[in-house]
């Protein structure tokens, strides 16, 4: 059994460790009110984009010089995967859920004999792939010093992203990312962004437009921009899911250390009480003694 001092240390180290959860779990709420209407006004504009894009793709008449960016590279062999995770813990299960979603997708390609190359966005990421998938880890990017989801790191995201496609390094890009819901429920996405998957247009309007300058022009012009949109949308949902996990695992953290606390007292209170029992029986058997 623990001495006493023992159990008044462990007390006092788990209430140290609760005030210190509960306050992670105080600054969460507050960043998820920020975060979470980010990630709502950036949906619409998102789907917007996509399905401007899907639309102009319907009227290109010549489709064998239209975009690369949207028709693809014509082959199937090369997969890359832009894993988006935080760049720090203490959140639950958010980047566990990601890592096992891009995972589940890896050992798909590679049983289909397709070639698997990795982007990490955030260190978590990274600290869980590299165990199993270093060696297909082609670039790993933290933005560690960036308060905030912005577009700027967006945007350099998609930069190396369409520099790699350029360069035909790959054939595919797919990201991966939690879509936020509500505090306690954040769903790991798969979304493929080179080429754009036609069959994601559901809500295209059938209303005929004439295009100036023609649909291949524009579409040059915004599909880069599109990548970096698609990526923002990635960060506002992902930092919206962090906020939302980490509160509430320091709330559930919060509340085991008071449960904690409450045993170790009982415990210490009972080791008391048997150590007075204990001296006053000696004190007594002393006093009979004589």
């Amino acid at each position: 059994m623990a001495s006493l001092d023992d159990l008044k240390k462990r007390i006092s180290s788990v209430k140290s460790t609760q005030k210190i959860t509960k306050a992670m779990k105080m600054v969460a709420a507050a960043k998820l009110r920020k975060a979470q209407e980010g990630a709502e006004k950036g949906r619409p504009y998102s789907d917007k984009m996509n399905n401007i894009i899907l639309n102009l793709s319907l009227n290109i008449s010549d489709k064998e010089n239209a975009p690369k960016l949207l028709v693809g590279s014509g082959n199937d062999k090369v997969h890359l995967c832009v894993v988006m995770t935080s760049d720090r813990g203490l959140c639950g299960g958010f980047n566990s859920n990601i890592i096992k979603k891009a995972k589940n997708y890896f050992q798909k390609k590679q049983d289909e004999g397709k070639t698997i190359k990795i982007i990490t966005v955030g260190a978590k990421g990274y600290d869980q792939l590299k165990r199993q998938f270093e060696s297909q880890i082609i670039d790993r990017i933290s933005f560690k010093d960036s308060k905030n989801a912005n577009y700027f790191d967006a945007e350099k995201v998609g930069k190396i992203i369409i520099e790699k496609f350029l360069k035909m390094e790959f054939d595919v890009c797919t990201i991966f990312y939690n879509q936020f819901k509500n505090v306690i429920s954040q769903i790991p996405q798969e979304q493929q962004i080179i080429p754009l998957k036609i069959k994601e247009a559901d809500n295209i309007s059938e209303e005929n437009y004439d295009f100036e300058p023609e649909e291949g022009e524009i579409l040059s012009n915004l599909l880069p921009k599109n990548i970096s949109t698609q990526l923002f949308r990635a960060m506002l949902e992902n930092s919206a899911s962090e906020q939302g996990s980490r509160m509430s695992a320091m709330d559930n953290a919060t509340r085991n250390a008071g449960e904690m606390v409450d045993k170790l007292t009982i415990e210490y209170n009972r080791s008391r009480q048997a150590a007075i029992t204990k001296e006053l029986i000696e004190i007594i058997s002393g006093a009979e003694s004589l």
